[in-house]
């Protein structure tokens, strides 16, 4: 038996548990993980992690759609647009040579350890955000729903396009850019963020997905074992995360997110 087939659920498990830890920001780390455990390239990694990232945001998605947290139109309205942009990634990342992908998977995971390292640090000092004019998404007290407006819909569907295009490229599920874009451009309480990204993660990472399977280049004996580890994963991690998660957790998560982009640095480097 090909040995990938044993470690890759083991790898599942542990992206898993970290999405569940760390308010699923560990999704990211799949393709390094891959990429270092399996010696594969970006590119086949890539569409390995997003059937990972589309079966555990579709189930946090799913819960967040019975508990109304989810604002699914928002969801479905940014989805449309990543799904285009998708396709544009995937195909790219076809073209493009090893090396550079793997550089430019660095400088993501770099940035995303900093702004991490640096949020939790604010929560732990008690600096909250501070917004000095309202955003362009407002939600409707008394209905629960948020006031489409112009450039309200053109920050979302900047977001959408730009997470989508980012998830064809590099196999992350664009959270890292919907998150913060949802915090900035409206005004939801954080947990209708969190459900509401899941949502369009769903919806992208499984079009992509999709697309990859039908194209070819999902390693599928791969992808099954390391998906479902990763829901397994994700169900232990939320458990725990009760008891063990909070700010120090993610300082500890997001120092090692930036060990994890140096090492990727330094291989993308030693391709050149």
């Amino acid at each position: 038996m090909d040995y990938s087939t044993l470690i890759s659920p083991s790898l599942g498990i542990l992206v898993g548990l970290l999405m569940g830890l760390t308010g699923a920001g560990g999704g990211i780390l799949s393709v390094p993980l891959l990429v270092f455990a399996l010696h594969l390239s970006v590119a086949e990694a890539g569409p390995i992690a997003l059937s990972a990232i589309a079966l555990a945001a579709s189930v946090g998605a799913l819960l967040g759609f019975k508990n109304k947290i989810l604002r699914y139109k928002a969801a479905g309205f940014m989805a449309v647009f990543g799904l285009i942009l998708s396709p544009v990634g995937l195909w790219l990342a076809q073209q493009v040579p090893n090396t550079p992908l793997l550089i430019l998977f660095s400088y993501t995971l770099m940035y995303v350890s900093i702004r991490l390292y640096r949020q939790a640090r604010n929560e732990v000092l008690g600096i909250g955000d501070q917004n000095i004019k309202p955003p362009p998404c407002l939600l409707n007290q008394s209905i629960g729903k948020l006031v489409w407006t112009v450039p309200c819909a053109r920050a979302l569907m900047f977001a959408g396009s730009l997470a989508g295009f980012l998830s064809g490229l590099l196999g992350v599920g664009g959270g890292f850019v919907i998150v913060p874009a949802l915090k900035r451009y409206t005004d939801l309480p954080l947990q209708s963020i969190v459900a509401t990204s899941l949502g369009v993660l769903a919806i992208i990472s499984g079009g992509g997905t999709i697309i990859s399977a039908l194209s070819g280049t999902l390693h599928l004996q791969i992808a099954a074992p390391f998906a479902l580890g990763s829901l397994g994963g994700l169900l232990l991690g939320r458990a725990l995360g009760k008891k063990i998660s909070g700010p120090r957790l993610q300082q500890l998560f997001a120092v090692f997110t930036l060990l994890v982009a140096l090492g990727l640095m330094v291989k993308g480097i030693e391709g050149l």
